[in-house]
């Protein structure tokens, strides 16, 4: 074995397959950082490349770009708020406040450190566990996996906000958004007789609008940069600060890197519950959770040093058993056999080498880009302090163009469009949102999990396994110390809440959470006319969700008559909430995007894009012609370039142009 370690070492070393390594690793920065990209579509694009190549040349450029999107996507989440992949979304919570205060460089030094950390753990942890691993593997059946999704669904519903209600009634909001479309029986579900919807919600559409419109108009709104701060007055805000953080919580990285390579083993679950999991364990576990949600480095150390182990532990099942740890390893099966490499027990005998070369391709590659993005990072950190307007008309490029890649339908447009407006909502009225995109991810693994569990054990004997009772009891108590957590807070009116949910804003959450009962009510009833295994998953939910939406609308209620005590009137009460939450500007940043898919369908996408940048730097952020027409020119020629003659996507016909 260890003359296979050595030999799998030499091979990834040597010329080309080194060369493809780090052409790898140059794009997977580039797919990683931009919303909307993502490993995956990088496996899609390079896979076709591979016919011909040597084995070990193909699996260094596609490992090697897969194994660092996770690394590159730290950049939006912690710039933007916006997850770059859905491996870091938890990063956001305390990334994101970081670069407000002028810290993103710090924010960077720590993630790509812990990042670099976690892959090269997941790398040994792979060579290591192969041989052993089988067990684990075969004793996570369905109960188990659908009690694992379960747990991470409460931990980020606890976790995530300052009402453990509202959290939980978002997580039943995506598990239902979930069930949207054709189900495991054939029927189609919630699809309102659209053919856009018989297939499901698509994923990217609703991370880039729920995320990414919601930040980028307080930006525009509030005239700032990202950072708060005037560049030179935030304080320990600088890489090597990051880089002592990291090395300061090593305990919290090296349990979060174990957790994420062995949660990660789990096929079709880890890769997507792992960094809320680490996160949840990094606030359980820290005797000061105060900062969580405001910028505590280690809501960035936790899910960054598992989400990089992961890819090594998702690795695991697919090279010793040929079974998918997660989308992006089926891919990376479907390469290995076009090698005339086929997955299984081969791979840990006469294919031993081959596998190594895996092994020394994600550790090098983990380590490669830490080194790249630590010099590139105190860059980055830069734009952090740029004048906000500068920001929002090409990022919105980004994210509409990433949406538009999921289907090449209007529809992506519009999704991304109306999740932005129910996220600004969300956020202006206190709601969690990083709860409704784990659960949409998860609702179908659920739904199948549950079925089969349900199937196989004729009924709920399943529940008595003891693997499924100690998550179930890990779930009962990561609900008790968040209720506990909640009514501590409250019982002391001088401590803030913090993280996403923070916001309090009864009037603006009453008109959501009456919306909600109706919407759960109205599932409720629509299920009815089902068979029972096509209704028992999305009642279950629907029910569940109207009895919690129905506590959290009494209480907004509550909420809303006490400000009308406190207010004059009720027009005073309504106008103070409208101004906090800036209504009439967000109508207007709002009418513009409208505009914009409006002309996609008059003009085409590349012209209405342009129009948009345009008109938001003339008129709202007041800039002169020169620089409307400088910018509006780029993001043309960048249009044209990336997307039209390299990305070779299919854009949306006009009624002008065809």
């Amino acid at each position: 074995m260890f003359e296979s370690f050595i030999e799998g070492f030499l091979l990834v070393f040597q010329w080309p397959a080194l060369g493809f390594l780090i052409l790898g690793v140059l794009l997977g920065i580039w797919l990683g950082a931009v919303p909307g990209l993502g490993g995956i579509l990088g496996l899609v694009i390079l896979l076709p490349f591979t016919f011909g190549m040597e084995p070990v040349s193909a699996i260094a450029l596609l490992l090697g770009m897969y194994a660092v999107t996770t690394s590159s996507d730290t950049i939006a989440s912690v710039m933007l708020g916006i997850p770059g992949t859905a491996a870091s979304q938890a990063t956001i919570l305390d990334g994101y406040p970081l670069a407000q205060q002028g810290k993103a460089a710090r924010a960077f030094g720590a993630a790509f450190t812990v990042s670099a950390f976690g892959g090269v753990f997941g790398g040994l942890a792979l060579a290591v566990s192969l041989p052993l691993v089988l067990p684990v593997i075969l004793a996570f059946g369905s109960p188990e996996l659908f009690m694992l999704g379960v747990l991470g669904l409460s931990m980020v519903g606890s976790l995530s906000g300052g009402s453990v209600l509202k959290g939980l009634t978002v997580a039943l909001l995506g598990l239902l958004m979930a069930t949207i479309g054709y189900s495991e029986t054939g029927v189609p579900r919630y699809w309102f007789g659209s053919d856009y919807l018989i297939d499901g919600l698509p994923m990217i559409p609703v991370v880039l609008g729920f995320f990414a419109i919601p930040e980028l108009m307080e930006l525009a709104i509030k005239n700032v940069s990202i950072s708060r701060i005037p560049k030179g007055q935030a304080g320990d805000g600088g890489i090597l600060d990051g880089v002592k953080d990291a090395f300061r919580h090593w305990g919290l990285t090296l349990r979060c890197s174990f957790i994420g390579t062995y949660i990660g083993i789990l096929p079709g679950l880890g890769a997507s519950i792992v960094d809320w999991i680490a996160y949840g364990h990094a606030v359980q576990s820290a005797k000061d959770k105060t900062m969580f949600g405001k910028g505590d480095i280690r809501g960035v150390i936790a899910p960054e040093s598992a989400n990089n182990a992961s890819k090594g532990g998702a690795l695991i099942p697919t090279v010793a058993f040929g079974i998918p740890g997660s989308l992006g390893t089926a891919i990376l099966m479907g390469a290995l056999v076009i090698q005339d490499i086929k997955p299984g027990p081969e791979m840990l005998g006469s294919n031993l080498h081959i596998t190594y070369s895996m092994v020394w391709t994600i550790i090098v590659a983990n380590v490669l880009v830490a080194i790249l993005l630590m010099f590139w990072s105190k860059q980055v950190a830069k734009i952090a302090f740029i004048r906000g307007h500068l920001i929002v008309p090409g990022v919105i490029l980004f994210v509409f163009m990433g949406a538009w890649l999921g289907g090449a339908s209007i529809g992506d447009w519009v999704t991304c469009l109306f999740m932005g407006i129910i996220g600004f909502i969300m956020k202006r009225g206190g709601w969690p949102r990083p709860p409704l995109v784990l659960a949409l991810i998860l609702g179908p693994i659920l739904e199948n999990a549950f079925q089969i569990s349900l199937r196989t054990h004729q009924g709920y004997g399943w529940l008595e396994g003891p693997i499924v009772l100690i998550i179930m009891a890990m779930v009962i108590l990561t609900l008790v110390f968040a209720v506990r957590g909640a009514l501590k807070a409250k019982k002391n009116p001088d401590t803030e809440a913090v993280g996403e949910g923070s916001e309090k804003s009864p009037i603006i959450s009453l008109p959501l959470s009456l919306a909600l009962f109706v919407l759960f009510s109205w599932a409720c009833l629509e299920a009815t006319n089902w068979s029972s295994w096509t209704r028992q998953f999305p009642l279950a939910i629907a029910g569940l969700g109207a009895a919690i939406t129905l506590i959290a609308l009494l209480q907004d209620a509550k909420g809303v008559f006490e400000e009308r005590r406190c207010a004059t009137s009720w027009k005073t009460a309504i106008g103070q909430a409208s101004n906090q939450a800036v209504l009439d500007k967000a109508v207007v940043f709002f009418g513009y995007l409208i505009a914009m898919v409006l002309m996609t369908l008059v003009v085409g996408q590349q012209i209405a894009l342009c129009l948009f940048v345009a008109a938001y730097l003339w008129r709202w952020g007041g800039y002169g012609w020169r620089v409307s027409l400088s910018y509006t020119g780029g993001c043309g020629l960048f249009l044209y370039g990336f997307y039209d003659q390299i990305m070779h996507i299919l854009w949306h016909p006009s009624w002008l142009f065809g």
